[in-house]
């Protein structure tokens, strides 16, 4: 990365002189060289694919009749790597939660209770 320095002219905070030149102030500001990091990304970006063919090419296919439980095995071991990145919730949060659900699954209960109440005694009304 380059080094560039900032030279600032500035009068609030400065003391005042006796001449009437502005006092300077110098800060380092420090700016990315877009081409070194077009270069870096451009390397890394072809170690992912030698890495990537490499890998390609050394995998073995196993043999026809063991395709599925091979195919079985890395499906159940993906599965065992994304739960253990699952966050679970601690007792009080669970217990939080299966409250809101009662609360709202009754809350629900009680809606439809009441439309379907009115809707009975509306085509009563209406045929009867």
């Amino acid at each position: 990365m380059a080094k560039v320095t900032r030279i600032k002219a500035k009068d609030d905070d400065a003391p005042k002189r006796e001449s009437d030149e502005p006092a300077i102030t110098r800060k380092k500001v420090v700016v990315k060289d877009k081409k070194s990091d077009k270069i870096k990304r451009e390397k890394i970006k072809k170690a992912e694919k030698a890495i990537g063919a490499s890998k390609k090419n050394k995998e073995k296919k196993p043999f026809i009749l063991f395709r599925p439980f091979v195919a079985l095995f890395k499906y159940l071991h993906n599965s065992w790597l994304e739960l253990r990145q699952v966050r679970w919730p601690n007792r009080k949060a669970t217990w939080k939660m299966v409250l809101a659900v009662l609360i709202y699954t009754a809350l629900f209960v009680v809606i439809i209770s009441l439309l379907d109440l009115f809707f009975g005694w509306l085509f009563n009304l209406i045929l009867g």
